[in-house]
Protein backbone atom coordinates (compact mmCIF):
# COMPACT_ATOMS: atom_id res chain seq x y z
CA UNK A 1 0.00 0.00 0.00
CA UNK A 2 1.46 3.36 -1.04
CA UNK A 3 0.75 6.43 1.08
CA UNK A 4 0.88 10.12 0.19
CA UNK A 5 2.17 12.95 2.36
CA UNK A 6 -1.32 13.80 3.61
CA UNK A 7 -1.90 10.14 4.57
CA UNK A 8 1.28 9.90 6.63
CA UNK A 9 0.62 13.27 8.27
CA UNK A 10 -2.84 12.11 9.28
CA UNK A 11 -1.65 8.73 10.56
CA UNK A 12 1.16 10.22 12.65
CA UNK A 13 -0.91 13.24 13.83
CA UNK A 14 1.50 15.85 12.52
CA UNK A 15 1.20 18.56 9.89
CA UNK A 16 2.04 18.01 6.24
CA UNK A 17 4.75 20.68 6.59
CA UNK A 18 6.39 18.52 9.29
CA UNK A 19 6.43 15.54 6.93
CA UNK A 20 7.96 17.71 4.19
CA UNK A 21 10.61 18.92 6.63
CA UNK A 22 11.47 15.35 7.61
CA UNK A 23 11.73 14.48 3.91
CA UNK A 24 14.14 17.35 3.28
CA UNK A 25 16.20 16.27 6.29
CA UNK A 26 16.17 12.60 5.23
CA UNK A 27 14.47 11.52 8.46
CA UNK A 28 11.63 9.49 6.96
CA UNK A 29 11.74 6.80 4.21
CA UNK A 30 9.99 7.65 0.94
CA UNK A 31 10.37 7.43 -2.82
CA UNK A 32 9.66 10.00 -5.50
CA UNK A 33 7.68 9.53 -8.69
CA UNK A 34 6.50 12.23 -11.13
CA UNK A 35 7.52 14.98 -8.70
CA UNK A 36 5.44 13.48 -5.88
CA UNK A 37 6.53 11.65 -2.72
CA UNK A 38 5.09 8.25 -1.81
CA UNK A 39 5.60 6.07 1.24
CA UNK A 40 5.61 2.30 1.64
CA UNK A 41 3.31 1.12 4.41
CA UNK A 42 5.80 -1.51 5.54
CA UNK A 43 8.68 0.98 5.59
CA UNK A 44 6.69 3.50 7.62
CA UNK A 45 5.68 0.75 10.05
CA UNK A 46 9.33 -0.25 10.55
CA UNK A 47 10.31 3.41 10.87
CA UNK A 48 7.77 4.01 13.64
CA UNK A 49 9.13 1.05 15.61
CA UNK A 50 12.87 1.49 15.02
CA UNK A 51 12.85 5.28 15.48
CA UNK A 52 10.80 5.39 18.65
CA UNK A 53 14.20 5.90 20.29
CA UNK A 54 17.16 7.24 18.33
CA UNK A 55 20.84 6.31 18.75
CA UNK A 56 21.53 9.16 21.16
CA UNK A 57 18.89 7.82 23.53
CA UNK A 58 16.42 10.60 22.81
CA UNK A 59 12.95 10.21 21.48
CA UNK A 60 12.71 9.86 17.72
CA UNK A 61 11.93 12.77 15.37
CA UNK A 62 8.23 12.05 15.05
CA UNK A 63 7.75 12.10 18.82
CA UNK A 64 10.49 14.51 19.80
CA UNK A 65 9.58 17.61 17.81
CA UNK A 66 7.84 20.39 19.71
CA UNK A 67 4.39 19.68 18.28
CA UNK A 68 4.28 16.49 20.37
CA UNK A 69 6.05 17.51 23.56
CA UNK A 70 2.77 17.92 25.43
CA UNK A 71 0.68 15.94 22.96
CA UNK A 72 -0.34 19.21 21.31
CA UNK A 73 -0.07 17.42 18.00
CA UNK A 74 -0.97 19.42 14.90
CA UNK A 75 -4.01 18.26 12.97
CA UNK A 76 -4.27 21.16 10.56
CA UNK A 77 -3.98 18.77 7.62
CA UNK A 78 -6.50 16.29 8.97
CA UNK A 79 -9.99 16.61 7.47
CA UNK A 80 -12.70 16.91 10.11
CA UNK A 81 -14.61 13.97 8.72
CA UNK A 82 -11.60 11.70 9.25
CA UNK A 83 -11.09 12.68 12.89
CA UNK A 84 -14.17 10.82 14.06
CA UNK A 85 -12.70 7.44 13.15
CA UNK A 86 -9.61 8.24 15.24
CA UNK A 87 -11.38 9.75 18.22
CA UNK A 88 -10.60 7.47 21.16
CA UNK A 89 -9.38 4.82 18.69
CA UNK A 90 -7.02 3.20 21.20
CA UNK A 91 -9.71 3.24 23.91
CA UNK A 92 -12.14 1.50 21.56
CA UNK A 93 -9.54 -1.04 20.44
CA UNK A 94 -8.62 -2.02 24.02
CA UNK A 95 -12.31 -2.17 24.93
CA UNK A 96 -12.84 -4.54 21.99
CA UNK A 97 -9.75 -6.52 22.97
CA UNK A 98 -8.70 -7.41 26.50
CA UNK A 99 -6.24 -6.84 29.33
CA UNK A 100 -4.41 -9.93 30.61
CA UNK A 101 -2.42 -10.06 33.84
CA UNK A 102 0.38 -12.27 35.15
CA UNK A 103 1.03 -13.91 31.79
CA UNK A 104 3.89 -16.36 32.11
CA UNK A 105 6.50 -17.38 29.55
CA UNK A 106 10.23 -17.69 29.08
CA UNK A 107 10.32 -16.74 25.39
CA UNK A 108 8.50 -14.67 22.79
CA UNK A 109 6.95 -17.82 21.38
CA UNK A 110 5.56 -18.92 24.75
CA UNK A 111 4.07 -15.48 25.46
CA UNK A 112 2.58 -15.06 21.99
CA UNK A 113 1.18 -18.59 21.84
CA UNK A 114 -0.29 -18.34 25.34
CA UNK A 115 -1.90 -14.98 24.58
CA UNK A 116 -3.43 -16.15 21.31
CA UNK A 117 -4.88 -19.24 22.97
CA UNK A 118 -6.66 -16.91 25.38
CA UNK A 119 -8.05 -14.35 22.92
CA UNK A 120 -8.36 -16.07 19.51
CA UNK A 121 -12.01 -17.03 19.95
CA UNK A 122 -12.90 -13.53 21.09
CA UNK A 123 -11.15 -12.03 18.03
CA UNK A 124 -12.55 -14.65 15.63
CA UNK A 125 -9.11 -15.78 14.45
CA UNK A 126 -7.28 -19.10 14.40
CA UNK A 127 -4.88 -19.19 17.38
CA UNK A 128 -2.19 -21.30 15.69
CA UNK A 129 -2.25 -19.39 12.40
CA UNK A 130 -2.11 -16.02 14.16
CA UNK A 131 0.71 -17.23 16.41
CA UNK A 132 2.75 -18.21 13.36
CA UNK A 133 2.09 -14.84 11.70
CA UNK A 134 3.07 -12.91 14.82
CA UNK A 135 6.27 -14.93 15.20
CA UNK A 136 7.12 -14.42 11.52
CA UNK A 137 6.85 -10.67 12.12
CA UNK A 138 9.14 -10.90 15.14
CA UNK A 139 11.71 -12.77 13.06
CA UNK A 140 11.82 -9.86 10.60
CA UNK A 141 12.36 -7.27 13.33
CA UNK A 142 11.57 -7.08 17.01
CA UNK A 143 8.38 -5.17 17.75
CA UNK A 144 9.78 -3.83 21.04
CA UNK A 145 9.51 -0.03 21.20
CA UNK A 146 11.95 0.37 24.15
CA UNK A 147 11.26 1.33 27.77
CA UNK A 148 9.76 -2.10 28.49
CA UNK A 149 6.96 -1.97 25.91
CA UNK A 150 6.40 -4.04 22.76
CA UNK A 151 3.65 -4.07 20.12
CA UNK A 152 3.34 -7.59 18.64
CA UNK A 153 1.45 -7.44 15.35
CA UNK A 154 1.41 -8.93 11.89
CA UNK A 155 1.50 -7.33 8.47
CA UNK A 156 -0.22 -10.25 6.83
CA UNK A 157 -3.58 -10.50 8.54
CA UNK A 158 -6.40 -8.04 9.17
CA UNK A 159 -9.32 -8.64 11.51
CA UNK A 160 -12.66 -9.49 9.94
CA UNK A 161 -15.35 -6.84 10.35
CA UNK A 162 -14.97 -3.15 11.11
CA UNK A 163 -13.43 -3.09 14.56
CA UNK A 164 -9.80 -2.92 15.65
CA UNK A 165 -8.62 -4.71 18.78
CA UNK A 166 -5.69 -4.26 21.14
CA UNK A 167 -4.90 -6.86 23.78
CA UNK A 168 -2.71 -5.50 26.58
CA UNK A 169 -0.58 -8.15 28.27
CA UNK A 170 1.20 -7.61 31.58
CA UNK A 171 3.93 -10.20 32.04
CA UNK A 172 4.55 -12.09 35.27
CA UNK A 173 8.29 -11.51 34.72
CA UNK A 174 10.15 -9.14 32.35
CA UNK A 175 11.25 -10.84 29.12
CA UNK A 176 14.23 -10.24 26.84
CA UNK A 177 12.64 -9.07 23.58
CA UNK A 178 15.43 -7.70 21.42
CA UNK A 179 14.59 -4.07 22.18
CA UNK A 180 16.81 -1.31 20.76
CA UNK A 181 17.54 0.00 24.25
CA UNK A 182 18.44 -3.48 25.51
CA UNK A 183 15.77 -3.40 28.21
CA UNK A 184 13.47 -6.38 28.85
CA UNK A 185 9.77 -6.04 28.05
CA UNK A 186 7.08 -6.11 30.73
CA UNK A 187 4.02 -4.80 28.83
CA UNK A 188 2.83 -5.87 25.38
CA UNK A 189 0.16 -4.24 23.22
CA UNK A 190 -0.99 -6.94 20.79
CA UNK A 191 -2.33 -4.96 17.83
CA UNK A 192 -5.01 -6.30 15.47
CA UNK A 193 -6.54 -3.89 12.97
CA UNK A 194 -9.17 -4.25 10.27
CA UNK A 195 -7.52 -1.79 7.84
CA UNK A 196 -3.92 -0.95 6.91
CA UNK A 197 -4.27 2.75 7.71
CA UNK A 198 -5.92 2.09 11.05
CA UNK A 199 -3.11 -0.34 11.84
CA UNK A 200 -0.49 2.36 11.26
CA UNK A 201 -2.47 4.97 13.15
CA UNK A 202 -2.79 2.75 16.23
CA UNK A 203 0.86 1.74 16.03
CA UNK A 204 1.91 5.39 16.00
CA UNK A 205 -0.50 6.23 18.83
CA UNK A 206 0.89 3.44 21.03
CA UNK A 207 4.41 4.71 20.29
CA UNK A 208 3.33 8.20 21.43
CA UNK A 209 1.76 6.70 24.54
CA UNK A 210 4.85 4.72 25.46
CA UNK A 211 7.15 7.73 25.07
CA UNK A 212 5.87 9.34 28.29
CA UNK A 213 7.40 8.39 31.60
CA UNK A 214 4.25 8.96 33.67
CA UNK A 215 2.32 6.56 31.47
CA UNK A 216 5.04 3.93 31.67
CA UNK A 217 4.93 4.20 35.45
CA UNK A 218 1.16 3.75 35.39
CA UNK A 219 1.54 0.62 33.27
CA UNK A 220 4.06 -0.85 35.72
CA UNK A 221 1.24 -1.03 38.27
CA UNK A 222 -0.58 -3.50 35.96
CA UNK A 223 -3.95 -1.71 36.12
CA UNK A 224 -7.24 -3.51 35.58
CA UNK A 225 -8.98 -3.21 32.23
CA UNK A 226 -11.45 -0.74 33.73
CA UNK A 227 -8.72 1.51 35.15
CA UNK A 228 -6.64 1.29 31.98
CA UNK A 229 -9.62 2.25 29.80
CA UNK A 230 -10.35 5.28 31.99
CA UNK A 231 -6.71 6.32 31.80
CA UNK A 232 -6.45 5.85 28.03
CA UNK A 233 -9.70 7.71 27.37
CA UNK A 234 -8.47 10.66 29.43
CA UNK A 235 -5.11 10.63 27.62
CA UNK A 236 -6.73 10.53 24.18
CA UNK A 237 -9.14 13.33 25.13
CA UNK A 238 -6.14 15.66 25.49
CA UNK A 239 -4.94 15.16 21.93
CA UNK A 240 -6.26 18.24 20.09
CA UNK A 241 -8.53 17.44 17.17
CA UNK A 242 -8.59 13.71 17.89
CA UNK A 243 -9.56 13.08 21.48
CA UNK A 244 -12.23 15.63 22.21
Amino acid sequence: MDLKIKDVAELLNVSESTIRRWLSEGKIPAYRMNQHYYFSRTEIESWVISHKMDKSGGISPFIRHKEAESLAISTTSTPKNSRGSKQFSLFRAIHKGDVLHHVKGNSKEEIIRSTMQKVAKQLHVDADVMTDLLLDREHLMSTALSDGIAVPHTRDSLLPGHHDAVVVVFLENPLEYGALDGQPVNTLFFLFACEDKRHLHLLAKIAHLSSQSQIREFLKAHPSKEKLLIFIKDWESKIPGLGG
